[in-house]
């Protein structure tokens, strides 16, 4: 995977660290159409530890990584479609699949927090969900848990951050009147330098 990175990201900070506003990542970019496909290959899913940021996404991507490039013989990646729409993530099987062991299924818009093409390897993509049902004492769940998914080129997962940063954008104007169902999200469109020295912030999160 190559280590070249020209992502960027735009970010609001209080007493901490915030997401941006939908709105703000998609800013000068043509309107996507939705549903927009991606055939990406399955890197996994790892626990983390918050809900945003490229610090809460730098192990977990590394790890499964370092996963992939030894794998079990005669095993490859899955290989799936990724969809995108303004209601959320939908993870497909891709035909010509031929390994299981994935995660499919449908993520609505409103559990996804976090979206970001990677800093090191720039073919990956990686979002951080988060499990609703974890609020649930009876359950033992950590709730948030980072997705990553290997695209064929840098460009192509520079254009499926940008879809996902739209989808946000018409989710938030759809929900604009009704304040509780309008969740915080952040699609990570800095510059590699800006996330290099992010990861070297102190983290603020308790």
């Amino acid at each position: 995977m190559s280590a070249d990175a020209t992502t960027s990201e735009t970010k609001t900070e209080k007493k901490a660290k915030e997401p941006p506003a939908a709105a703000e990542a998609s800013t000068n970019k043509p309107t996507i159409k939705f549903p927009q496909t991606f055939e990406v290959k399955y890197l996994g899913k790892r626990e983390t530890g918050g809900l945003w940021g490229i610090k809460h996404t730098r192990r977990p991507v590394d790890e499964m990584v370092e996963s992939a490039k030894s794998p079990k013989a005669g095993q490859t990646l899955p290989f799936l479609h990724l969809e995108v729409s303004e209601k959320g993530v939908n993870i497909t099987g891709a035909p010509n699949n031929l390994n299981k062991n994935f995660v499919a299924g449908f993520h609505p818009i409103e559990t996804i927090s976090y979206g970001v093409q990677d800093l090191i390897y720039t073919r990956v993509f990686a979002m951080i969900v988060v499990d609703d049902s974890s609020s649930n004492p009876h359950v033992n769940r950590h709730p948030f848990h980072v997705y990553a998914f290997v695209c064929d080129s840098r460009h192509n997962a520079r254009h499926l951050t940008f879809s996902l940063a739209q989808a946000f954008q018409q989710f938030s104007s759809v929900v604009k009147d009704n304040p509780n169902k309008i969740k915080k999200f952040a699609i990570d469109l800095r510059s590699p330098e800006e996330k290099e020295a992010d990861l070297k912030e102190p983290d603020s999160e308790a």
